[in-house]
């Protein structure tokens, strides 16, 4: 099929308001904390801005390549794969950040191995279902191997620890395993299994379950465990309708931790109010209704899984940051998608994004129709 030059505009145009939104509100989040610790307000705006133009580049040449040329180059995805597992166990060796190892920093630049290795799990599960997915019941020959492979990243990802990327990793593969016709047998296994799961990574772990105890109680403990997620729905409270303003926040003023990236969500609500959240809100349905829309066009199973595991992917990291802000479920440090401080994050989503644009420009032809196998 010719390649034709036209895409899903709305979904360009939606993920560059989500950018561009993003990094006024970087700027507008951590600028306080910016002065104080660098002396310049702009410090994480400028970093953002960096990987932000970076991640436009990397989106157009995207847009412009060829989505199968990821499946027509298996060696080159079994390379892929075995880079991102390398360099996630080499952060190891990097100094730990917050008690952990998920960076690598070279001087002012760093970046998270674990976002690339989410977009390289996303190409292999595509490959992997369009070959398979008439077999995907058969447990020992089809159905392991695939677990093995995406369960071996995940534990390395949760030993970092950072069991929310782990977490997000898994859900997303299980999902994509039920759209190509898992059994629930196998989806019941899966929970059951998940029960000692957490009762071994969470449970057991203290700081992780007092994260659950705060979700369960968010001012039981004010001013120790639950002191990020109560200055969280504080923000959220002082908001109100129309915001307190941009700029205007009150808990980004060393109040509310992690201000412009985990809870980034907060600051909009208090300074934009119900109307700037909603706008948020508003753009991630709209990005998954077009996601979802290119998906189904894909002229190939292959088009179809990786469509659909990118648009999972973005609105489900969205919909964990969100549901974190207001307390819907426990704290854990996922990036909100385009919009929150952390170049790799952006980087990665505006990758996606362009595999995803170009998945847009093959099935334009196809109309309505429903793909074929």
């Amino acid at each position: 099929m010719a390649y034709r030059p036209t895409s899903d505009r709305i979904l360009f145009i939606t993920a560059t308001l989500l950018t561009v939104f993003g990094l006024v509100m970087v700027y507008s989040a951590s600028s306080t904390i910016a002065a104080s610790k660098y002396g310049a307000s702009s410090h994480f705006f400028v970093r953002q801005l960096a990987f932000a133009v970076a991640g436009y580049v990397m989106m157009i040449a995207l847009m412009r390549t060829d989505y199968r040329v990821w499946e027509r180059r298996q060696k080159a995805l079994w390379w892929l794969l075995a880079v991102c597992l390398g360099m996630l166990v080499l952060v190891f060796t990097q100094p730990t950040v917050n008690g952990a190892h998920r960076w690598f920093r070279y001087g002012p630049l760093s970046f998270q191995p674990s976002e690339i290795a989410k977009l390289a799990i996303l190409i292999f599960l595509a490959s992997y279902l369009r070959k398979h997915e008439s077999e995907i019941n058969d447990l020992r020959r089809i159905l392991l191997p695939c677990l093995a492979l995406v369960g071996l990243f995940a534990c390395v990802i949760a030993i970092e620890p950072d069991l929310g990327q782990a977490v997000c990793v898994l859900a997303i593969t299980v999902l994509l395993l039920f759209i190509a016709g898992l059994s629930w047998v196998y989806i019941a296994g899966a929970a059951l299994l998940s029960i000692p799961a957490f009762y071994f990574g969470v449970v057991c772990v203290p700081y992780r379950w007092e994260r659950v105890r705060v979700f369960l109680n968010p001012f039981h403990d004010p001013l120790g465990a639950g002191w990020n997620v109560s200055q969280s729905l504080t923000a959220v409270g002082n908001g109100g309708i129309l915001g307190l303003g941009l700029g205007d926040s009150r808990q980004k003023m060393f109040f509310l931790p992690e201000a412009h990236s985990d809870f980034i969500f907060a600051v909009i609500s208090e300074e934009l109010g119900l109307l700037g959240a909603g706008f948020v809100l508003v753009l991630f349905l709209i990005f998954f209704y077009r996601g979802l829309k290119i998906t189904f066009r894909a002229p190939d199973r292959f088009g179809f899984y990786l469509g659909m595991g990118i648009t999972l992917l973005v609105v489900l990291q969205a919909l964990v940051n969100i549901s974190m802000a207001l307390s819907l479920m426990p704290a854990k440090g996922i990036a909100l998608p385009f919009v929150s401080q952390g170049g790799s994050s952006l980087l990665l989503n505006l990758t996606a994004t362009g595999i995803l644009l170009n998945i847009a420009q093959y099935g334009e032809d196809r109309g309505q129709r429903t793909i074929q196998p």
